[in-house]
């Protein structure tokens, strides 16, 4: 399992790469949080994405065990809070499968652009569990009602519908998404200070964080 870094002028991309649809183990949730820890200012986006053909399956069902829970949970939603605050724009690449714990981490990101084969859902309920992180930030992102059926169902939606509900900024065919991103950048985020930029997201975030 490997997170990669390639960074660009203004821009850092953290690339998802492990095997079985990039499941999100304690050893992947450990490096994301190193990743995040040595982030260089000043950066004005933040990606993630993934190398495979899904974003994420979710969370690692053998490591969610009575045993293992106690230490598992609290590193995955630290996690969550560092990305929320990362000191710059945050945006999550989608496609393919997103689900569950992979789902959470898009949510935590300020955007999400996906694919047009991408497929994003809270499976929880269908296993006997729920979703935290989902449950707090799929209803400030999408509405109440649509956060609800996605919890309670545990069914996932195409990203199209997502794009209606306002959760998705665009939606491309998956080869175009590296060209989205980098248009998305140039014509909206690169002319404005990083300072600002961090300041800015930081603070639209506060009613997650506070």
């Amino acid at each position: 399992m490997t997170v990669a870094t390639k960074r660009t002028p203004g821009r850092l991309r953290l690339i998802l790469d492990a095997p079985n649809g990039n499941a999100i183990t304690d050893a992947m949730v450990v490096t994301l949080r190193d990743a995040l820890k040595n982030i260089e200012s000043p950066l004005k986006l933040v990606t993630l994405e993934s190398a495979g053909s899904d974003f994420s399956f979710g969370s690692s069902l053998d490591e969610h065990t009575p045993a293992r829970m106690p230490d598992v949970l609290p590193r995955f939603h630290a996690l969550i809070v560092e990305l929320l605050r990362v000191p710059a724009v945050t945006a999550a690449v989608v496609s393919g499968r997103c689900l569950g714990g992979g789902f959470e981490l898009a949510l935590a990101c300020d955007v999400i652009f996906a694919a047009t084969d991408a497929v994003m859902g809270l499976p929880e309920i269908t296993v006997g569990a729920f979703p935290p992180v989902g449950s707090i930030l799929l209803p400030l992102k999408a509405g109440a009602a649509r956060a609800s059926a996605a919890i309670l169902t545990g069914a996932s939606r195409a990203a199209a519908d997502w794009h209606a509900a306002g959760l998705v900024e665009r939606v491309v065919p998956r080869g175009e998404l590296g060209t989205t991103i980098t248009d998305w950048y140039s014509s909206t985020i690169e002319r404005h200070s990083a300072a600002a930029l961090q300041r800015a997201a930081l603070a639209s975030r506060l009613v997650v964080l506070r």
